[in-house]
This record gives C-alpha cells, structure tokens and sequence, in this order.
C-alpha cells in the first residue's frame, strides 16, 4: 500500500495527505466518529507504525501523529468537508463524502491556506488603522494558517497540559501513592502499592466491588511522555497472570493503536487502559490537585435603561 504520509520526529507531514486518510477512515467508519475512534481508525488505514505514534511534539505532551490529524480536520472544516458536534463528534459533509483523490484535498489545504492569509492581512491593517503604530513596527508577519505557524508557549499551555507536566516531574513512587488514592476515590478498597516490591512490573493492587461481586485489579502506572506500545501491554499482562481479574494501566503519555488493540484481545485478560487526558479528567473530578472554579460574568444592557 503506498503510504499518503509519514509521520518523523521531526519535520512538517504531507498535511493534505493527512486529510485525505481522515476523510476516507470516517468513510469506512460509517460517516461520523469521535476523535480517538477516527484517529485509530487513520493508523489503521495507513498503517502508521508504533514508532510513528510515539513521536512527541517539543511540548513533550502532544503526540505528533494526533497534532497533525487535529490540524487535518481543520483544514477539512474550514474547506465544507467536516462539520462536529459540541461533544466531539466529527462526520462528513456532503463534499467530504465526495472526496476521493490527494488533488481535492490539497485543493481544499490551499483554498483555506489563501482564506486565512487574507483575513490576516485584514486584521493586520485593521489595527494599523485604529492606532498608532511606533516606527519600524509595521512590518509584515506570516498569517499562515497551519501548525507550524502556531507555537505554542508555556503561558498558553492548557490546564492539562499544565497537570501532565506536573505529574510527569513527580517521583515515581509518588505517582503511585497518586494512582492509590484516585482508585480509592473511584470506589476501589484494600488498594495496596508494591511499587518498590519488583513484583513483575505490578505497580499495586486493589479490589473492586460492582453490586453483589468483587474483582481484584491489578494496575501499574507509568509517566511516560511518548506512547505505550502493545509490547507493555503484554509484559503487564503476563506479570499478573493468573493472580487477578482484571488489569489497569495507567500513564501521563498515550497508547498507540495497537496497544489499545492488545489491551482488549480475544481469550485474554481484560486490561483497562486510562491515558493522560484521562487521568486529568479523573483528577479534575475528584479533585485531587485540581480546582475547578465557576466565574460569574456580569453583563449591562444600557438600552434596557433607556426604555424605563
């Protein structure tokens, strides 16, 4: 099969080979899907290889091959092809269900490439217009829409983003009293840390009751910036072999395709897999080291005034 793109380590992807894979993955899926369905769908379809799913974006918390399929679906969004729902649910449009060759989609990449650069431009000599513009600060910018045209700083980093590089800095053995007290919090007991005990790789143990029947759980937790590959998943699974009824795994970083395939496999023990931005959301809820607050925002309608 010849290959649309190739994710490396480093360097910019065929981004309009990138949308054509997108476009012909949610095709084989049904129409719509939700993102981590259509990205394992992508690596499917193109083969992607674990190597390539564990590249890293220079924030250390973005895998590059999910950055770039982000990006991917913008193009197709801004161009008519994909239109998504508030919960995260990305389907074709009409036009994108007619998309069949790299020609379309690259002419879709192009068209909006033109789109943003004028509206750039616009904005730009909107503001030269509206203020005073010092000596020597007038000089044109790239208005380019696209990933290599939006670095990102540490101040913009997202909460996540901000909890993962926090997690990541722990020590491990902290990182496991972490994953201890969130399984309490879920509703685990008797949860035991053997971290330090080099039991197989088994980072700790726990019971989980579901109405009449308990289960016990083996987990293991990892801070990984990369990708857990399915060969972890096996190892994971052969140290708890025939000692529990389940497994958990647990990591800041992601699980390739292929892991995900390994955690669910036919005649072999079920291990359930929690990636960083779940991790986050489990965190954030229970609100271990995180603090969500509501701010009240308050609006005035002076035309209300007028009509008294």
């Amino acid at each position: 099969m010849t290959r649309r793109f190739k994710i490396e380590e480093t360097g910019f992807p065929d981004l309009a080979g990138l949308m054509l894979v997108t476009v012909q993955a949610l095709k084989e899926i049904g129409g719509s899907a939700a993102i981590s369905e259509l990205d394992e769908k992508v690596v499917e379809v193109e083969g992607c290889s674990e190597e390539e799913q564990s590249y890293m974006m220079v924030d250390g918390n973005s895998p590059r091959l999910n950055y770039y399929l982000a990006w991917a679906r913008t193009y197709l969004k801004k161009g008519g092809a994909l239109e998504n729902s508030r919960k995260g649910v990305w389907a074709l449009t009409s036009l994108g269900s007619s998309i069949n060759s790299y020609a379309e989609t690259k002419a879709i990449y192009e068209a909006v490439q033109v789109e943003e650069r004028e509206k750039a431009r616009g904005k730009r000599l909107a503001k030269l217009k509206s203020a005073e513009i010092e000596k020597g600060s007038t000089g044109e910018k790239n208005g380019d829409l696209g990933p290599e045209n939006n670095p990102k700083n540490e101040q913009d980093a997202s909460w996540d983003e901000q909890l993962l590089s926090v997690l990541r800095s722990m020590d491990p053995s902290a990182f496991e009293r972490l994953a201890q007290r969130l399984l309490r919090e879920a509703g685990f007991t008797k949860v035991e840390v053997r971290g330090k005990s080099g039991d197989g790789g088994i980072d700790g143990v726990g019971v989980l009751r579901v109405n009449l029947v308990s289960f016990q759980v083996y987990f293991q937790c990892k801070r990984y910036k990369g990708g857990v590959a399915a060969g972890e998943i096996r190892d994971f699974r052969g140290a708890m072999q025939g000692r529990a009824d389940k497994g958990l795994f647990i990591t800041t970083g992601h699980y390739t395709a292929q892991a995900n395939d390994e955690a669910t496999r036919d005649g072999a023990t079920a291990i359930d897999l929690i990636d960083g931005g779940r991790l986050c959301e489990l965190l954030k809820i229970n609100n271990l080291g995180v603090t969500t607050e509501m701010v009240e925002q308050v609006t005035i309608h002076p035309e209300w005034f007028k009509e008294i």
